[in-house]
């Protein structure tokens, strides 16, 4: 960051930087720092060391990078940072946590960096899926960058093992429960030794999962405020009682909690057919797993439905003006194209605009291998993760609720009856005035 001189000299060079343009002031800047969570495997710090490097190549401007571990940890070490005086200029959190951060009164939105037409038309470029979760008070909070939708990845071999056809994949819940059934394997005692179906039910990820199953059942789980939920309407009870059932009644999921880290290695040594779980995890399936694999959109109870996810690039108000504009500039310069299409292809993420599925790279890549197409497909059919303020606690209540009924301890309208009337408390400030 750049140190303070003289009163005289600051006011001088503030004066300057005031009558220069927006790209000039970024050039003052020599070192910006930005927090980025990591979030699934594979190499991706060393994809985006190559980006900073790359930038500063173009622009003389030397990003560092802290990474810082995943999502929920990556805000708690950024608002820490912040607070404490010694914060980065930007970072990468879940899209998300939008209303939790204007709540700490930490971000400055891109109108007040400064968006000129150009910069206008940068923005509508990104898929309005991944908007969804920018806009508040008017306003755009953040840019879409690590994106992703729930997608479900499949054995083709043991879909053909069980007499499915690997090239039609269920579209509705019933259809997926009966594939799971025969999906299901057990041993000559009756263990399980192959899960139909393995969906992520830890804190951190309960809320994702959830929030696509109701999206499936045709209900959005909050208003855009972000100031109240939705957790007792019947076809959020119906998505909840699906959930439970595939355990329970079907007995193709286990019961109790699935944690998301243990999924992939799940899939890849055999011990699930069928895990839901982020495109953005698509490059380490491709790598790692050893026989023929599918990726779907997610079944819905009458039709395909998911739910979009992963992060967003915001912008804290602790950063000078310079620094503000210099963060900007990285973020179009990640967005671009070509960069986005790259990123898309090395890591799985969808490339978040239209331009960038038709550069050259991706349209090859495509063709070559259509799975990495699938999840840009649903998009139409997607609505924003679950975002509201006070968000980490809205997780935690709805997670722990959602925990006891997977454990079999409650039943789908006592656990998201309590989870209602735990958000409602929660949320009853901002919903003042």
């Amino acid at each position: 960051m750049i140190r303070r001189r003289s009163l005289l000299a600051a006011t001088a060079a503030a004066a300057a930087s005031l009558a220069a343009p927006a790209i000039v002031r970024a050039q003052t800047v020599k070192e910006l720092s930005f927090y980025y969570p990591i979030a699934v495997g594979g190499p991706i710090p060393k994809i985006i060391d190559g980006y900073c490097e790359e930038f500063q190549a173009q622009s003389g401007i030397k990003v560092t990078p802290v990474y810082a571990g995943d999502y929920t940890s990556t805000m708690v070490k950024a608002v820490t940072a912040l607070k404490g005086g010694t914060g980065p200029q930007f970072a990468v959190l879940l899209a998300a946590e939008m209303h939790s951060l204007q709540a700490q009164d930490i971000l400055v939105s891109l109108d007040e960096i400064g968006l000129d037409a150009n910069a206008k038309q940068w923005l509508a470029g990104f898929y309005p899926a991944f908007m969804a979760n920018s806009h508040a008070d008017g306003k755009t909070w953040s840019v879409p960058f690590q994106r992703s939708t729930a997608v479900q990845y499949y054995n083709k071999q043991s879909f053909e093992e069980a007499g499915l056809d690997p090239e039609k994949y269920p579209t509705t819940w019933a259809g997926l429960a009966a594939a799971a059934e025969k999906l299901t394997k057990h041993d000559a005692t009756g263990r399980v030794t192959r899960w139909g179906l393995k969906l992520a039910s830890d804190l951190g990820n309960a809320q994702w999962t959830f929030g696509a199953l109701a999206n499936q059942a045709g209900v959005v789980l909050m208003n855009e405020a972000g100031t109240e939920t939705y957790f007792k309407d019947p076809k959020s009870v119906e998505a909840l009682a699906y959930w439970h059932d595939l355990a329970f009644k079907n007995k193709v999921s286990p019961e109790g909690i699935s944690n998301w880290g243990q999924l992939s290695p799940d899939f890849f040594t055999g011990n699930a057919a069928i895990i839901q779980h982020t495109t953005g995890n698509l490059t380490n399936v491709r790598t790692n797993a050893k026989f023929p694999f599918g990726v779907a959109g997610l079944p819905g109870l009458n039709g395909p439905r998911t739910v979009v996810g992963g992060g967003n690039i915001y912008f804290f108000k602790s950063a000078s003006e310079a620094e503000r504009t210099a963060a900007l500039k990285f973020a179009r310069f990640l967005s671009e194209p070509e960069r986005a299409a790259d990123w898309s292809i090395k890591v799985g993420y969808i490339a978040t605009s239209e331009a960038a599925y038709n550069t050259p790279t991706l349209r090859k890549y495509i063709a070559e291998f259509p799975e990495a197409n699938v999840a840009r497909t649903f998009l139409p059919v997607a609505v924003g993760e679950l975002s509201t303020y006070e968000n980490q606690r809205i997780y935690k209540a709805l997670t722990d609720q959602i925990q006891a009924c997977l454990n079999g301890a409650k039943s789908p309208e006592a656990a998201l009856a309590e989870t209602q009337a735990e958000a409602q408390r929660i949320l009853r400030p901002y919903r003042r005035g």
